[in-house]
C-alpha cells in the first residue's frame, strides 16, 4: 500500500492562496503522473488538475483554470497544487492521486478508487 502524504490545507479567506503538497515515502514519484481531485460532501468527486511525470504538461478543470497551478519537484519527490484567488466554491477535501502512467489520463478514467493510489485527503476551507 502506497503511503501518500498531503499537506498544506487549511482555512483561508476568499481571494487568498494555499499550496498543497503531495509526497510519498519509499516510492519514487518521478515516473508517475500526479492528479488532484476534490470532493464536497453530498457532491460528486471532481478532477481538478493533473501533471505528467516529467512535469512538462498539466491539465486543469475549467473551474480552476487560470487560478490553480500544478508543479512538481522530482528531486524532492513532491508534487504541488498552487491555489490562488480562492473562492468559497473551492472548499472541499482535496486528494492527491498517484497514477500508474507517466501521462495524465482523462479525469473520468482516474476517478475510481482502484485507478491509481489515493491519499487520505486534506481539507481546504475558504471562508471569511
Amino acid at each position: 500500500q502506497l503511503h501518500i502524504m498531503e499537506s498544506g490545507g487549511g482555512l483561508v479567506q476568499p481571494g487568498g492562496s494555499l499550496r498543497l503538497s503531495c509526497t510519498t515515502s519509499g516510492f519514487t514519484l518521478q515516473y508517475s503522473a500526479i492528479a488532484w481531485f476534490r470532493q464536497v460532501p453530498g457532491k460528486e468527486r471532481e478532477g481538478v488538475s493533473c501533471i505528467s511525470a516529467s512535469g512538462s504538461s498539466a491539465v486543469y478543470a475549467d473551474s480552476v483554470k487560470g487560478r490553480f497551478t500544478s508543479t512538481r519537484d522530482n528531486a524532492k519527490n513532491t508534487a504541488y497544487l498552487q491555489m490562488d484567488s480562492l473562492t468559497t466554491d473551492d472548499t472541499a477535501v482535496y486528494y492527491c492521486v498517484v497514477d500508474r502512467d507517466r501521462r495524465c489520463p482523462p479525469f473520468h478514467v482516474l476517478n475510481r478508487d482502484d485507478a491509481g493510489s489515493w491519499g487520505q485527503g486534506i481539507q481546504v476551507t475558504v471562508s471569511s
